[in-house]
């Protein structure tokens, strides 16, 4: 009889804590922001990703910082279907205003076996901001964002590589 008791609490127990444990919460939501590059002409894009951070204000204020793989990523090794996990977080549900990358100093392009600095005008303070305004599912969702190299690398006239991002969200 005691062993008996025993066992029916250790399962009681044991099927609180697998319900609890399955019970989604609905008011925040686990999301994931992955990123991707279409086709450029050149050896390598690098990338200096600092962070990169969301906003459900679409303000100024209430941005809230991702768990970011900070490094840096060469473009061009993410295309043709080709993505990596770049930042994930639990964050409140309800629509997605903007998603900022904040860019390092080591971006650089090679072009011919020549690595060149590519200058990021104000992406080391101000990030680079993509409007989203999207309705985050509760549980779990996931952003993918398309760097696209082809159109934000430029030359000026003195020779100088400037990076300004085209980003997009599939």
């Amino acid at each position: 009889m005691k062993k008996t008791m025993i066992f029916c609490s250790l399962v009681l127990i044991s099927s609180v804590l697998l319900f609890t444990a399955c019970k989604k919460n609905k008011n925040s939501t686990e999301l994931k922001i992955n990123l991707t590059d279409a086709p450029y002409d050149a050896q390598q894009v690098n990338v200096d990703i600092k962070e990169v951070n969301v906003n459900f204000n679409g303000d100024s204020t209430g941005w809230i910082k991702l768990e970011t793989m900070a490094g840096i990523y060469d473009l061009l090794k993410l295309q043709n279907g080709v993505d990596t996990f770049l930042a994930a977080g639990t964050v409140p549900t309800g629509t997605l205003k903007e998603l900022r990358l904040v860019l390092g100093t080591q971006n650089t392009i090679m072009i011919d076996s020549v690595i060149y600095p590519l200058s990021t005008p104000s992406s080391q303070q101000s990030g680079l901001k993509i409007k989203v305004n999207r309705n985050l599912a509760a549980g779990l969702d996931s952003l993918l964002v398309d760097f696209d190299a082809a159109l934000s690398i430029s030359k000026d006239g003195s020779g100088n590589y400037i990076l300004q991002p085209v980003l997009k969200l599939k």
